[in-house]
């Protein structure tokens, strides 16, 4: 079965519309998909029951955190849309991303780089504003060639433009996907940079907040890496989850489903629902 558990859409950083990453899922001939944009679900009320025939959508999101002063990510898979809680705890990322865009932009400002927040918001087409959304800003006024040099010479952390941003704890967040029924999924943990040791410790205090599974496979990857999570989920008794992370065409490290399947399969997460 051909799955992907991470994706993104034009409701937060990715830059197809959610009818278009339904289109393309189903050209790549993906099963069972779910768009897990940031801290937003509003994709979901784009699609319709006929776009989505021939394709199993599992609601999800991922969830923008902070663990010892590191923003790292949770997707929550199987959750229900419409849960209060949840629409709650989405309510105040939101909150915290609006205020943190307007914090870069008086960065930038003082850098002698007008930037309009309304313009960014009306790009976004929402208030779920990222750097990638800055980024893309200064790729097209011109002040950088790409989104890569943007990051490296601005946005990343760092950098003059770069805020702390400000999200709920690691504890809120999966409290947040388990009211609404859903599994809570520790995304990309090697992407974040830390040592063995740090890793471990995140692990740890993810399955003490109450997470059940890692993202053992984020997009094509080393298989040596794939393996060293597929061990640590076994050692700690947690579920796999796996996904693209695809945020537009082009990137083949990204594509949707483009990725190998789990070498433990009983440990699959979606098995559970």
């Amino acid at each position: 079965m051909y799955v992907d558990f991470h994706t993104h859409t034009t409701a937060s950083d990715g830059t197809l519309s959610p009818v278009q990453l339904i289109e393309r899922a189903k050209a790549c001939k993906i099963e069972m998909l779910s768009i897990t944009d940031h801290d937003t679900i509003l994709a979901y009320e784009h699609l319709s029951a006929e776009t989505l025939e021939g394709i199993r959508l599992i609601p999800g999101i991922e969830f923008s955190t902070q663990w010892k002063k590191l923003e790292i990510h949770v997707i929550g898979l199987n959750i229900q849309l419409g849960n209060t809680v949840l629409n709650e705890g989405i309510r105040l990322q939101q909150q915290a991303r609006f205020e943190r865009a307007q914090r870069i932009t008086e960065k930038f400002d003082k850098l002698g780089i007008t930037i309009s927040l309304s313009k960014l918001e009306y790009n976004a087409g929402n208030k779920s504003i990222g750097r990638p959304h800055f980024a893309r800003y200064l790729v097209e006024s011109k002040f950088v060639k790409d989104e890569k040099e943007a990051f490296e010479k601005y946005l990343k952390a760092g950098k003059p433009a770069y805020c702390q941003p400000q999200w709920s704890p690691l504890t809120d967040v999966i409290n947040w996907i388990h009211r609404a029924g859903g599994s809570a999924v520790l995304a990309h943990p090697l992407k974040y940079g830390l040592t063995r040791t740090k890793l471990k410790n995140l692990i740890d205090d993810f399955i003490h907040a109450g997470g059940e599974a890692l993202e053992t496979i984020s997009g094509r990857q080393d298989p040596a890496h794939t393996l060293e999570l597929t061990k640590v989920c076994k050692e700690k008794n947690l579920l796999a989850s796996c996904g693209s992370d695809f945020h537009q065409p082009g990137q083949h490290w990204a594509e949707l489903g483009k990725f190998s399947g789990l070498p433990e399969p009983e440990l699959q997460l979606w098995q559970t629902w």
